[in-house]
């Protein structure tokens, strides 16, 4: 049994991870490789294993490295669809912009009536905090869920590696280019890759640097569909089945917020982001049907009047340290 000064040692000692992390994120950035979120959530949720033994520690890397192994894969296999050789996707995309808007490309128009050559506004600086929440909501969410019940861990985690999954076999047959490297090759109107630009008027010189770092070793022809917009919007259909006030359907905004970001920062498309949002709610659902064949429960699954269906066995749910939690 652990002593009785274990629980203030853990509650003192999360604070003191939770300070570093803000003096992290706030002097670099917020970290986009995987072993460095691997660290991160691995070593917040050791501290709830504090006084518990090496057995709940070992618990949460036995549960978290095949998951993140996963998507570290993954990370590397969005380079096949270079190797592939399929005609990469530039001047259509960018025309089905124009079709939906009457001749006009969103990310054109935002960034000609916004975007300050000259002068980093409070709202470049917006657009791009809510743009690098990507790296951190997934595994951050994740963690909360792991704490509270593994089975809702695991059913988020099936809907995560499905849309990975379904976004790398979409990149191999079907690269397409954003708005930056289209303006680029001249297809469309100027557009700056502006993602890291907020960190600017931040003063933080050293996120920017390290975000820029990371886009350079990612595929840059993986931009449909948007995963961005796809995490944002499974992230939302979580939220919102858990939780019952009506302010749950606010969560919405996290997901508009994104694609409103990606498009002025020239990341995305519109038509990347309405399909990010299809392959999210194609996904929940199909993981959910999936989950009922398996005789799993539809753990989260949402209806139209927005209650969870199903009825996942989420009553033996463990904690790292092994005790059961009831929820």
């Amino acid at each position: 049994m652990e002593g009785p000064d274990w629980s203030r040692r853990r509650r003192w000692t999360g604070w003191v991870w939770a300070a570093l992390l803000v003096a992290l994120v706030g002097l670099i950035g917020v970290p986009t490789d995987r072993g460095s979120l691997l660290l991160i959530v691995v070593s917040g949720l050791g501290i709830t294993c504090l006084g518990r033994g090496w057995k709940a520690f070992g618990r949460v890397l036995l549960d978290w490295l095949p998951f993140t192994a996963a998507l570290v894969v993954w990370d590397v296999s969005r380079g096949i669809a270079d190797a592939v050789g399929l005609p990469l996707h530039v001047s259509d995309v960018a025309g089905a912009d124009r079709f939906l808007f009457g001749g006009t490309v969103p990310t054109v128009w935002m960034q000609n009536h916004y975007f300050d050559p000259g002068r980093v506004h409070w709202y470049d600086a917006v657009a791009t905090l809510v743009y690098a929440t990507h790296f951190l909501a997934t595994p951050v969410l994740a963690a909360v869920l792991y704490l509270g019940d593994r089975h809702v861990w695991l059913a988020f985690v099936r809907r995560v590696l499905a849309l990975a999954i379904a976004g790398l076999v979409t990149y191999v047959l079907f690269p397409a280019a954003p708005p930056w490297y289209a303006a680029r090759e001249g297809v469309i109107d100027p557009v700056v890759r502006a993602s890291s630009r907020g960190y600017i008027w931040l003063h933080i010189n050293k996120a920017g640097n390290l975000l820029r770092e990371g886009q350079v070793a990612a595929n840059p022809v993986a931009a449909m569909p948007s995963l961005h917009t796809a995490y944002a919007t499974i992230i939302a259909i979580c939220l919102m089945a858990a939780l019952r006030t009506p302010l749950r359907w606010l969560l919405l905004a996290y997901p508009v917020a994104m694609g409103l970001s990606l498009v002025y920062l020239g990341e995305h498309y519109v038509v990347d982001l309405l399909a990010g949002v299809l392959y999210a709610v194609a996904v929940d659902r199909a993981v959910g049907v999936y989950e009922g064949r398996r005789g799993l429960g539809g753990v989260w699954s949402i209806g139209a009047d927005g209650q969870r269906q199903g009825g996942g066995n989420t009553t033996d749910a463990r904690d790292p340290s092994g005790a059961t939690r009831r929820s």
